[in-house]
């Protein structure tokens, strides 16, 4: 492995309910850094080339979100994988069923980061 900790920037659009949930739930995952991000121009922190460059796994929650960031970033994506959670734009903030996907979902992938390299 690189280093004891991987990089993992959460993505959704406006950066507001989904991706801000999952930075919270997995900030402090053994191994992980994370932050959020939002792809749309009113995200409350919009995706910047820092970011990506900071990222070693890139997480997003639809397809849109990964063609768009595939569009605007595609020769910093080089080395970062994208996955695509599938969670639709339905929660708010911490919901339970929010919180439960991305228990289930998250954590598998981290793992397999993490043994990785």
């Amino acid at each position: 492995m690189r280093d004891e900790t991987i990089n993992v920037l959460f993505v959704c659009s406006r950066n507001r309910w989904r991706s801000p949930t999952a930075e919270t739930l997995f900030r402090s995952f053994p191994g992980i850094r994370a932050r959020s991000c939002g792809t749309s121009k009113a995200a409350r922190k919009q995706v910047q080339n820092a970011d990506i460059d900071w990222a070693d796994l890139v997480l997003v929650m639809e397809d849109e979100h990964s063609s768009r960031l595939k569009a605007r970033f595609r020769q910093l994506l080089n080395s970062e994988v994208v996955y695509v959670l599938d969670i639709p734009d339905k929660f708010q903030f911490m919901d339970p069923d929010l919180v439960d996907i991305l228990e289930q979902t998250v954590p598998p992938i981290l793992l397999a980061a993490l043994k990785q390299d």
